[in-house]
């Protein structure tokens, strides 16, 4: 039986593993219509994509617009705090932005909303609170559904960090086969490193 309170080194890996395990599997039982209505509007984005988000889950922003656009779908991230200091600039009405906060209420996300809203981009929300003011502004939420941290002290973004950028790796993925985008293609957007000399060789 699992120790409640883990202590040792081992102990506390394992727990975190667990934890971050189980909340991953959990995300396949949340795949319905709010994914493949996000991925719908991925692919008929006539603008870009535009990820945002603060602290951890601007992280994770960054590598999800790094990830969609190297695999067929044109995205940039921007700093929710920047965007409240003009780089909201940056969207358009044609746009989609995807909000990344595990709460739903991190205060530099939640500011920029009613301008987003205004500008006319289209909203998806990345979150674990549904109900919270980033998911009751959205136009499609993706519930992250991850209610426990697996830091031992349930404060870490740790659970919900893993979810999130699982979440985004599997919208990419699917919105990036569905468009169509080949192994060549990919190959093509990296000519350096190990993949730009895998292309060399075809």
């Amino acid at each position: 039986m699992e120790s409640q309170t883990p202590t040792t080194i081992l102990e506390v890996a394992s727990y975190v593993l667990k934890r971050e395990a189980e909340a991953v599997d959990n995300l396949r039982e949340r795949l319905g219509p709010d994914f493949e209505r996000a991925a719908e509007m991925l692919l008929n984005c006539a603008g870009r994509v535009i990820v945002t988000g603060v602290g951890k889950s601007g992280h994770l922003g960054r590598k999800l617009a790094a990830t969609l656009a190297s695999t067929g779908t044109p995205a940039l991230f921007v700093h929710a705090g920047e965007a409240a200091h003009g780089d909201l600039g940056m969207m358009k009405a044609n746009d989609v932005v995807i909000a990344m906060s595990h709460s739903g209420a991190t205060d530099e996300v939640i500011h920029i909303l009613p301008i987003i809203r205004d500008i006319g981009a289209h909203l998806i929300a990345m979150t674990s609170k549904p109900d919270s003011p980033l998911g009751k502004a959205s136009d499609v939420v993706l519930n992250l559904g991850v209610g426990q941290e697996a830091d031992p002290r349930g404060l870490a973004p740790t659970s919900s960090a893993v979810a999130m950028l699982a979440l985004g790796d599997a919208l990419a993925m699917a919105v990036s086969v569905a468009r169509g985008f080949t192994r060549d293609d990919f190959l093509r957007f990296h000519p350096g490193g190990s993949l730009g000399r895998l292309r060399q060789k075809l």
